[in-house]
């Protein structure tokens, strides 16, 4: 068997709330419950489990790889909802989008702060 990533837990406020945020604005079908979680299974085998916390969240960053089409339906979604969005990690360049590795990728975060981000094609994969 080869080594694959099975799921991550996500610390949220509220797991359902931020499960179904992250499900709607991938375009994902709703969060299943689990447990004490609330997972959002990703096309290729991985679920982002949201657990509930009641403390202080760390910040995490979770990237997804998309194709263009994907991408066009979430950067709608993110406008649509009014989101701010930004080309870079370090939010200096709002309201864009960047074309590293000659695809296209931005960044936004969900309601705890996670950061959020789409790729059209992997990082070191352009010329």
């Amino acid at each position: 068997m080869s080594i694959q990533l099975n799921h991550s837990i996500v610390h949220a406020r509220d797991s359902l709330a931020s499960a179904t945020f992250l499900a709607g604005m991938l375009g994902l079908p709703a969060p299943v419950r689990f447990g004490p979680f609330h997972a959002v299974a990703l096309d290729n085998g991985v679920t982002l489990d949201f657990l509930t916390h009641d403390g202080d969240i760390t910040v995490e960053h979770y990237a997804f790889l998309v194709s263009e089409e994907e991408f066009n339906a979430i950067l709608g979604r993110i406008c649509e909802r009014k989101l701010p969005y930004w080309a870079d990690p370090g939010h200096q360049r709002a309201s864009q989008v960047n074309h590293n590795d000659g695809g296209r990728g931005l960044y936004w975060s969900d309601p705890n702060g996670h950061s959020l981000e789409i790729i059209t094609r992997p990082y070191g994969s352009g010329a």
